[in-house]
């Protein structure tokens, strides 16, 4: 298959992803932000979520980053920037921001050493714990522990469950193919 028709059939087969932009900051003080699909929930206690970076066959500004400083967060994308989040993916070069390129604004939450999106309504602050080489393609999922939260409005439920539909938190299929969420329901712990 060519190249840019296997990559999209290959990333629109599982679904639904979440849409969220990546923000860093070099040790020299350039910020950075990507867009990602790629963030998975390991696990709550501790609070650890992972991100598959593409092989580095090319510079990527997010992932030398965070190898550098330890810090990142990861910002969702709502239907009011979702064409900026989108314009972050462009190659642009290391010494330009993609935050000044594509009229998104940094904020420091928490006087966090990694930006996050001001116009993001549900940001995390993430800490490095490792990066797991996957020998297979040459990709590495970089493994961060929940540092901060910090929503926006008010979605937080009294018992914990961060509704994110109703922020307007969009969802990504294949590479360009943007989608938004309406809740069918929750249902309740399944027991036997």
């Amino acid at each position: 298959m060519p190249s840019r028709y296997r990559a999209q059939l290959i990333n629109s087969l599982t679904g639904f992803k979440p849409a969220n932009l990546l923000a860093t900051q070099s040790l020299q003080g350039q910020p950075n932000v990507a867009m990602v699909s790629s963030a998975v929930h390991l696990g709550a206690d501790p609070a650890l979520l992972a991100l598959v970076m593409r092989p580095p066959v090319v510079e990527r500004h997010s992932l030398d980053n965070i190898r550098e400083t330890g810090v990142y967060t990861l910002n969702h994308v709502h239907r009011d920037i979702l064409e900026q989040a989108h314009q972050t993916a462009a190659k642009y070069p290391r010494q330009v921001s993609e935050f000044d390129a594509v009229g998104l604004s940094i904020e420091y939450p928490f006087s966090f050493a990694a930006p996050a999106v001001a116009e993001s309504r549900l940001q995390i602050g993430l800490r490095l714990v490792e990066i797991v080489p996957i020998k297979h393609n040459g990709t590495e999922m970089v493994i961060g522990e929940i540092d901060w939260v910090q929503i926006k409005d008010d979605i937080l439920h009294a018992e914990g469950y961060a509704a994110i539909e109703e922020i307007g938190s969009v969802t990504v299929s294949g590479l360009d193919s943007y989608h938004l969420t309406h809740s069918l329901g929750r249902l309740g712990y399944p027991s036997v």
